[in-house]
C-alpha cells in the first residue's frame, strides 16, 4: 500500500461531509467564473488534457489570504480627492523571440524565420522528423535558439510558434530544454504554465509548480490541478470542498471525479478497487494513480513519461529501462545512462542486465587503459538492441583512434559517429554528395526543416533524397551538421547489423 500522506501531504481522511447546492455555489465562487474562452489544444494531446479546463471555468483564481489580526499600518488618506494617475505603456512581449541560446551559439542565422508564415512554421516544427542523432541535436538547437520572430498578419498568431517549439521538445521527451525554454518566456502566461506544470509532475517537482500557482494570479489551470495542489500543500479540507463543489457544478468528468475521490478519501485505500486509467493518460492522472498505490507503467505512454522512472525512489531496473528509452531518442545526455549503468552490479542476466554487465566490464577496461579488450562484447550487445549510437555517445571519446583488428575498427566507427578524428574513416556514399544548392534568399527556416525531412529519408534507404537535404544544409552554412549527418548515414549499416 502506498503512503499517500508521505508523498503528497498530511492531515486528510475520509471526505467528511457533503455540501448543499446553495452552499456549494458560495464555496466554489472563489474558483469558478463564467464566460472564459475555450483554451486551444496543444500539439501534445496528452499534455494539454491534464490541465485543460471546461469552457465555463475561469483561470483567474488564486488562494485567498487569511485576514491579518494585526492593526493596519497602511497610510490613511487625508482627503477624498482623486490622486494623479501615471500611465505608461507596457511593451508587448513576443514569446516567439524567446530562447535559451543565442543564434550564433546555435550556429544559425538570426533571420532564419524571415519571410515565413508563423502557422506554417509551427506545422513544420511539429512534423519534422529527427531520428538521426545529428539531426536530433540540430532540431533541439533550432527549437531553443533566440531567433528573430517571423512577421505576423494577425495578432492571434503571436506566440504560436513558441508553443509549437515547446510542444515539439515535449514530444521528443526533451523535458529539460523544454522547461528552460518555457521559463525563458517569463511568468504569468497560462499557456506556458500548464506545460510547466506537467513537466513538474513528470519530474517530481509538483511542489514547486503548486507554489507558483498559488503565487501567480491568472495561471491556475483546471479544477483537477487546483484540487491536487490544495492537497499537495496540506489543505485537505479545502480540496474536499472543492471536489464536491466541482462535481455539483459539472466542472469534472466522471473519470476525474472518481480518481480525485480515491486520492482524497482514505476509505478507498483498503477497498481493493482497481481504477481503469483513461484512454489518454495525462501527467496529473499518472501522478494520482501513483499516489493511490496504483502506479501505471510508463512503457505504453509517450516517451516524456519515462522521466518519472528516473527518480531515485524507483528501482534500479526501472531507472535503467527508462534511461535507455530516453537515451535512444536523444532525450537525455548519454552520460546519464552511463552513470546509471555503473550504480550497481547486475542482479540477473538477459535484457537490460546484459548491457549493464558489459558496460561494467568496459568501464573497468577503460580505467585500466585497455578499452579494446572489452569493446567487442559491448559493441555486439548494444548493436543487437539497436543502441550502438548510444554506446558511441557514451564511450567514443574513451576509445583509441589507432587500434587494429576488429576491436580497432569498432573503436574507429564509434569515434567517427561522434565526429571525432580517425585515421581510417568510413567512405561516404556518392549519393550523399549531391550537387551544391543555392542559398534561398528568404524562408530559410522552411528550407532547413524540409532538408531535415529529406535527410531523415536516408534512414529508410533513400540516399538520393538525403543527399539533396545535405546539400541544402551546406547552402545554409551548416557544413558541420551536414558532414556529421552524412557520416552517420554511412555508418548505419555497421551500427545496425553485423558485417558479413
Amino acid at each position: 500500500m502506498t503512503d499517500r500522506s508521505a508523498r503528497i501531504g498530511t492531515g486528510r481522511g475520509p471526505l467528511p461531509f457533503r455540501l448543499g447546492p446553495s452552499l456549494l455555489v458560495v464555496a466554489i465562487s472563489a474558483f469558478a467564473g463564467a464566460g472564459s474562452a475555450q483554451q486551444p489544444l496543444s500539439a501534445s494531446d496528452w499534455l494539454s488534457g491534464s490541465v485543460r479546463g471546461p469552457a465555463r471555468e475561469s483561470s483567474a483564481w488564486r488562494p485567498i489570504p487569511r485576514p491579518s489580526m494585526e492593526p493596519s499600518t497602511l497610510p490613511v488618506a487625508t482627503s477624498g480627492a482623486v490622486s494623479p494617475v501615471q500611465v505608461s505603456r507596457l511593451a508587448d512581449v513576443d514569446r516567439d523571440a524567446a530562447g535559451i541560446i543565442t543564434a550564433s551559439r546555435a550556429g544559425l542565422p538570426a533571420g532564419l524565420w524571415a519571410g515565413s508564415d508563423p502557422g506554417e512554421l509551427a506545422r513544420l516544427v511539429l512534423q519534422t522528423p529527427a531520428r538521426l542523432p545529428a539531426m536530433s541535436d540540430l532540431l533541439i538547437r533550432i527549437l531553443t535558439a533566440q531567433l528573430t520572430p517571423p512577421a505576423i498578419s494577425q495578432t492571434d498568431q503571436r506566440g504560436k510558434l513558441f508553443l509549437a517549439r515547446a510542444d515539439r521538445l515535449l514530444d521528443m521527451g526533451a523535458l529539460t530544454p523544454a522547461d528552460q525554454l518555457l521559463l525563458s518566456a517569463g511568468p504569468g502566461d497560462p499557456e506556458v504554465f500548464r506545460r510547466l506544470f506537467d513537466i513538474a509532475l513528470l519530474t517530481g517537482e509538483e511542489g514547486r509548480a503548486c507554489h507558483e500557482m498559488d503565487d501567480t494570479p491568472g495561471v491556475a489551470p483546471s479544477f483537477s490541478a487546483r484540487i491536487f495542489c490544495l492537497a499537495q500543500t496540506g489543505d485537505w479540507a479545502a480540496a474536499a470542498i472543492s471536489l464536491r463543489g466541482a462535481e455539483t457544478l459539472g466542472l469534472l468528468n466522471a473519470q476525474q471525479s472518481l480518481l480525485l475521490t480515491h486520492f482524497l478519501d482514505d476509505a478507498f485505500v483498503d477497498g481493493g478497487e482497481s481504477l481503469t486509467p483513461s484512454d489518454r493518460v495525462t501527467p496529473l492522472e499518472f501522478r494520482i494513480h501513483e499516489a493511490i498505490g496504483q502506479p501505471l507503467p510508463t512503457g505504453p505512454l509517450p516517451i516524456a513519461f519515462a522521466h518519472s522512472d528516473l527518480r531515485m525512489n524507483n528501482g534500479w531496473k526501472a531507472r535503467l529501462e527508462a534511461a535507455e528509452r530516453l537515451a535512444r531518442a536523444n532525450a537525455i545526455p548519454a552520460s546519464i545512462l552511463r552513470g546509471i549503468y555503473t550504480e550497481q552490479k547486475p542482479a540477473a542476466s538477459g535484457g537490460v542486465w546484459e548491457r549493464a554487465g558489459v558496460m561494467r566490464t568496459l568501464e573497468a577496461a577503460i580505467a585500466a587503459g585497455n578499452p579494446l579488450t572489452a569493446l567487442p562484447p559491448a559493441f555486439e550487445e548494444f548493436r543487437r538492441n539497436g543502441m550502438t549510437h548510444v554506446l558511441a555517445a557514451m564511450v567514443a571519446e574513451d576509445m583509441p583512434a589507432d587500434g587494429t583488428g576488429e576491436a580497432g575498427d569498432m573503436a574507429i566507427w564509434l569515434r567517427q559517429w561522434q565526429g571525432l578524428p580517425v585515421p581510417r574513416p568510413v567512405d561516404i556514399p556518392d549519393e550523399l554528395a549531391s550537387d551544391q544548392q543555392s542559398t534561398p534568399p528568404e524562408r530559410q527556416g522552411e528550407a532547413l526543416l524540409q532538408a531535415m525531412s529529406d535527410i531523415d529519408a536516408g534512414m529508410d534507404g533513400d540516399l538520393l533524397r538525403a543527399g539533396k537535404g545535405l546539400a541544402m544544409l551546406r547552402a545554409l552554412g551548416l557544413q558541420k551538421d551536414a558532414t556529421l549527418a552524412a557520416t552517420q548515414l554511412a555508418l548505419l549499416p555497421r551500427f545496425t547489423e553485423a558485417p558479413k
